[in-house]
């Protein structure tokens, strides 16, 4: 298979040299090995696999599943600290590490390619480098990753890409792409896509480096992270008039990164290409590197889970120098043109066009959710008492008062409001995690891509909305010296999370932490459903602001044209957070309009599987446990028949919808999960389990 590959992507690779740094692959010229042109100075460590390591930072399967790692100084850790809490923070972030769940016996440091438990630990030995990308500006300042393991074959060369899930720092995938790629011997080719791990206190002017210390705004320069685009003079009139306040590199970059995730993903690629080179191949004459490992010989895998799903979407789609060969990816986020032909049918219900945008979903999930709660069909949710009762009755009633709810008790309005969100497209299936995803996610990301879409900075505090860490009495003050210092180990990107939270800059009385904050159009405390309305004005209305988001959400809509590439995209049908009908399903059915008989899209749909695997046995929200089942263990296996095709040219299995079965038992207690939980994916589905496209319609078995 590799010797096919190299035939037919010669002619394409004499093309790609300069752009993926890799002049002289044609004619009698010295292969030279150079840097990419992008790149900045790039960092290199070596880990011995036994101390420390690429995939657990010397934790190793136990100390992933135990206890945070400790930082001796925690005001100033290490960079070797703040990389273990990264690594340890992430990974957990992704997979649920309880042994309950099928860590350590279906999944996990310790299971080997082949699914058996043989590794020990799971530590794996090599080399990592780090380097900014960037036009030379210092404004994008994309951090790319590429690890090396010292099992890497060089007669079986791969790569896989890990671009971060959600909008975390370049340690983000891991726990998925990551481990898979490290354990098979290949590169593994990261990116941080823009979004993390980039904090600037505004009040000490402060900022990330690339290894997550924290330096002086000025001293750092081009060096940081990030740093908001304020003037000394609108600095300091920002911190008079708003004093406390942080800017976050996702939301107050003002580059709008989503539009940029193909290209992160694919300069990760040429990055790894280069490092490769760099540490394998042979010197020339003149002291210079050989170039061993290039397109037409090395099998590159785009992959990840989330987020870094759909950068690998649109990688494979904006691919055009055939540096990439298939994708596999879990649950993406990606958003689509309108288009009229294709529709999606599950059981009666036929849903006309390509889904929804993302931030059209978000702010139509932060207006009804957390009266969703209320509904009777959402009795026993898993996190049910993250939402408070009082609260979730308080915005019942506001969203009453302004129209945009008709029942008149809290159990009706919470009906309809649960209503609104399956009208919209949410499966019944994912009833059960509002309240969780509003507790813990939405507001978060509605307020997040809100100023990234319409590329707003942090002066604007844009619907009232600011971040800034708060005490005891939710007002906010400075961030603490620790959790500053840790933030790039801590913080997911978006907070909530690393010590910063959301403020509603304008809650009557002075500003407060935005869920227990009062509205000033209702003056109540109502989970500040101004600022719900006013994210949704954003996506719905005409005005300036609206029409700023309204562009910016252009510039990220994807083609669904993966140019023939074998693709297999899992995904969970419960999830709530992406749900199906807004994503999957739909790129699905358009990639087969756009390419027609060459597409090589598969779809896999898992029932009883959701977005955040994490919270399957975390005793925050019980119940995920005896409800979901791990969508990672479906990752996986995708991962391996990507890898089969592109070796051996095993086909791909059919589109189809796995059933599964969840634990049961008692919320909190459920049973361990075992293989019988969780069936694999097959080669020869039941009928009645096969996804189908036929003239323009994609038919979801129910």
């Amino acid at each position: 298979m590799f010797e096919t590959r190299r035939a037919v992507r010669t002619t394409i690779c004499v093309a790609t040299c300069t752009l993926a740094g890799c002049a002289g692959f044609a004619g009698t010229t010295p292969q030279v090995n150079l840097k990419p042109p992008f790149l900045g100075a790039i960092s290199k460590a070596s880990y011995d696999g036994v101390g420390d390591d690429l995939l657990t930072a010397g934790l190793g399967k136990t100390g992933i599943a135990g206890a945070a790692p400790a930082i001796a100084n925690p005001a100033s850790p290490t960079v070797a600290e703040l990389r273990r809490l990264a690594i340890y923070n992430n990974y957990r972030a992704i997979v649920d590490v309880n042994p309950k769940g099928g860590y350590g016996s279906l999944y996990g440091p310790n299971i080997d390619a082949k699914g058996g438990d043989t590794l020990g630990e799971g530590r794996i030995a090599g080399n990592e480098y780090i380097a900014y990308a960037d036009d030379g500006g210092g404004r994008q300042n994309v951090t790319l990753m590429v690890q090396i393991p010292a099992s890497f074959d060089k007669d079986k060369p791969c790569i896989v890409t890990a671009t971060s899930s959600g909008s975390r720092g370049v340690y983000g995938a891991i726990g998925s792409a990551g481990e898979w790629g490290l354990k098979h011997g290949c590169a593994v080719a990261y990116a941080d896509k823009g979004t993390g791990l980039g904090v600037h206190d505004l009040a000490s002017n402060t900022v990330n480096l690339i290894d997550g210390r924290r330096a002086d705004a000025r001293t750092a320069g081009t060096e940081s992270n990030f740093t908001a685009a304020l003037s000394a003079s609108e600095l300091v009139a920002f911190n008079s008039a708003t004093p406390n306040r942080l800017a976050v590199k996702h939301a107050h970059s003002q580059q709008n990164p989503e539009k940029d995730w193909g290209r992160d993903t694919l300069n990760a690629v040429r990055f790894a290409f280069y490092a490769l080179n760099e540490e394998r191949g042979e010197r020339n004459a003149d002291g210079t590197r050989k170039i061993a490992f290039k397109p037409d010989n090395t099998i590159v895998i785009a992959s990840s889970v989330s987020n870094g799903a759909g950068a690998a979407l649109a990688a494979a789609e904006q691919d055009t120098e055939g540096l990439i060969d298939g994708v596999a990816v879990s649950e993406p986020s990606v958003q689509l043109p309108a288009n009229g032909r294709l529709s999606v049918r599950r059981g009666a219900i036929v849903v006309v066009g390509t889904g929804r945008p993302l931030f059209d979903y978000f702010t139509l999930a932060n207006l009804y959710q957390p009266c969703a709660t209320l509904s009777s069909r959402a009795s026993g949710s898993p996190g049910a008492a993250l939402v408070p009762v009082a609260l979730a009755t308080s915005r019942c009633a506001s969203l009453r008062a302004k129209g945009l709810l008709k029942a008149d008790t809290a159990t009706g309005q919470g009906d309809e409001a649960l209503g609104a969100l399956l009208a919209a497209g949410w499966q019944t299936e994912s009833t059960p995690l509002h309240a969780s995803l509003y507790a813990l996610a939405t507001p978060a990301i509605a307020m997040t891509y809100a100023n990234s879409y319409g590329r707003f900075g942090v002066a604007d505090n844009l619907c009232g909305l600011s971040f800034a860490a708060t005490d005891s009495a939710n007002k906010p003050v400075p961030a603490s010296g620790a959790a500053l210092a840790q933030v790039f180990a801590t913080g997911n990107g978006i907070p909530p999370g690393g010590g910063i939270v959301i403020v509603n800059n304008l809650s009557p009385g002075g500003a407060l932490r935005d869920p227990v904050s009062i509205s000033p159009s209702t003056g109540i405390a109502d989970y500040d459903v101004d600022a719900a309305i006013c994210q949704r004005n954003l996506m719905i209305g005409t005005d300036a602001g609206a029409s700023r988001v309204q562009a910016g959400i252009r510039e990220v809509l994807r083609t669904a044209d993966l140019r023939g590439k074998p693709a297999i995209i899992v995904h969970g049908r419960a999830d709530g957070l992406i749900p199906v009908p807004f994503t999957s399903r739909p790129y699905f059915g358009q990639n087969r309009i756009v390419e027609g008989s060459a597409s090589k899209l598969t779809y896999i749909e898992v029932t009883n599987a959701q977005h955040f695997d994490a919270f399957i046995d975390n005793p925050a929200v019980p119940g995920y446990d005896a409800l979901y089942v791990p969508l990672h263990y479906y990752f996986v296996q995708a991962m391996d028949r990507m890898y089969a095709t592109l070796t051996s040219g095993a086909p791909l299995p059919p589109p189809q919808v796995v059933r599964t079965t969840p634990r049961g038992g008692t919320f909190g207690a459920a049973p361990a999960l075992t293989a019988a939980n969780v069936p694999p994916i097959s080669n020869d589905p039941a009928p009645g389990d096969r996804i189908t496209f036929a003239d323009d319609t994609v038919t979801i078995p129910d």
